[in-house]
């Protein structure tokens, strides 16, 4: 039977959202629903003409449905997965699907790791747009230069995926990203994550040397020179070329401006040329270098990626500027891990210099919610002048032990409307405000926002 209508359950997703873009590109006809319906991702799906239908009830999925495509965030004993099974009703997860209708006949650019994978991916992409080649990609994230996070281009060879080691659905334990097969694989960096699934970094690990056992001898893999962890992976087995950036890897930076808005590319020694862009943060310029090496890759001369970097606009929620009120500035951004929350500090760090930043941060991913990271989470804040920690009801622990460790600059709020309200009252101008989640955090942008104007 030809399946010509799919629904997608956890359609809001990053990765739903950009497969459901994918599919109707490929003719579908796509509806989805979802528990988590907020922007930036539920208003590309509806510009795009997606129906989305709230909660995950049997009555959403059309009576006309061919195939039902499962986010990993469903379980069994959910009603509706029930209901799947009892009809036998046909299902894929999003990662299969991705690749027999995508990705099987096309070279496959993955960046997989903890971090930067949806910079990085957007960085390869950008880069290979600039030099006209016009990829397809999917990206867990809305890039600024295209204003989409998914494309098909099927008249390109070159697809760029974002390749996240979650598991990929409740009947196929194993990482999204062995799904892909990759031709050109970037290993960011590997750090213990989704404490849910994962008992310890050396499960990880695991996922990732299943990975590197199908990039074949004429591929290459892009891998982060100072991990150690990434480094242990591959002396488990690699059979395919590895170029190493940071370092004293192949892809080496020097930089010109402390914050990394400008610096030097090296490449086995030698300069080939400086990048000026917009971008803040060493972990920015590693994702750089890591893009530079996976384009040159694909056929992309490294002047003209270097010039495509200068064009770079990065992607929302990602040090994403959100508004300017009473000269107080506020930024989103995804940061939810202790490295990530840290290197994102520092990046706007070394922008403002001495200025006061706040940081707001909320606990929202399945490892923050365990508390498998609090010892960590404070040193993390330690170069934001004061700390606003929300504490959303059903957290695995309390955050005053964070507070503690913060000595006097750290406050926690159980209430959006309050903490919103509470940020504008303290904020002063010329300060700057950093919210971080990995989710919508309750709209606390908007809610922030409108209480400066009004105070």
């Amino acid at each position: 039977m030809t399946v010509k209508h799919i629904h997608i359950l956890g359609i809001c997703g990053t990765f739903m959202g950009s497969l459901a873009l994918l599919a109707r590109e490929c003719g579908y006809q796509v509806s989805g629903s979802d528990t988590n319906v907020y922007p930036p991702m539920s208003t590309m799906l509806e510009e795009q003409g997606i129906t989305i239908s709230q909660g995950y009830k049997p009555e959403n999925i059309p009576a006309d449905v061919g195939q039902v495509v499962v986010g990993n965030v469903m379980k069994r004993g959910l009603e509706v997965v029930e209901y799947l099974l009892e009809r036998n009703i046909p299902y894929t997860s999003g990662p299969q699907f991705l690749y027999e209708h995508i990705l099987k006949d096309r070279w496959v650019i993955a960046v997989a790791g903890t971090h930067g994978k949806t910079t990085t991916s957007t960085m390869v992409a950008w880069i290979l747009e600039y030099a006209q080649l016009r990829p397809g990609f999917l990206i867990g994230g809305v890039p600024e230069n295209f204003d989409i996070s998914a494309r098909l281009s099927a008249e390109s060879p070159f697809f760029v995926v974002e390749a996240d080691e979650y598991d990929t659905a409740f009947f196929d334990k194993r990482s999204k990203f062995v799904h892909y097969h990759p031709r050109t694989l970037i290993v960011n960096n590997i750090e213990y994550d989704h404490a849910d699934i994962f008992p310890d970094v050396e499960a990880i690990q695991t996922q990732f040397h299943h990975l590197i056992r199908i990039v074949p001898r004429n591929g290459l893999i892009v891998a982060n020179g100072v991990e150690s962890t990434v480094q242990t992976m591959l002396d488990k087995g690699c059979w395919t070329p590895v170029e190493y950036f940071a370092g004293q890897g192949e892809w080496r930076a020097e930089l010109v401006q402390a914050d990394g808005s400008m610096f030097k590319v090296l490449h086995q020694g030698k300069e080939v040329g400086t990048v000026r862009w917009s971008m803040l943060g060493e972990h920015n310029v590693n994702n750089a270098l890591a893009a530079l090496a996976a384009a040159r890759h694909v056929g992309v001369p490294v002047n003209v990626a270097i010039q495509a970097l200068a064009e770079f606009q990065g992607v929302k929620r990602r040090m994403q500027q959100r508004g300017v009120v009473r000269n107080v500035t506020v930024y989103d951004d995804f940061a939810h891990h202790p490295t990530a929350i840290t290197t994102t500090v520092a990046g706007l760090r070394a922008k403002v210099g001495k200025a006061r930043i706040i940081a707001l941060l909320e606990p929202r991913s399945n490892t923050m919610r365990m508390g498998t990271h609090k010892e960590q989470l404070a040193q993390a804040l330690q170069q934001a002048d004061r700390v606003f920690l929300y504490q959303p009801a059903g957290l695995d622990w309390d955050l005053s032990g964070v507070v503690e460790e913060l000595k006097g600059k750290g406050i926690v709020l159980y209430n959006i409307e309050e903490l919103a309200q509470t940020v504008a009252q303290v904020a002063q101008s010329g300060d700057h405000i950093l919210v971080m989640s990995n989710g919508g955090f309750g709209g606390i942008h908007e809610k922030l926002l409108r209480s400066l104007t009004l105070t």
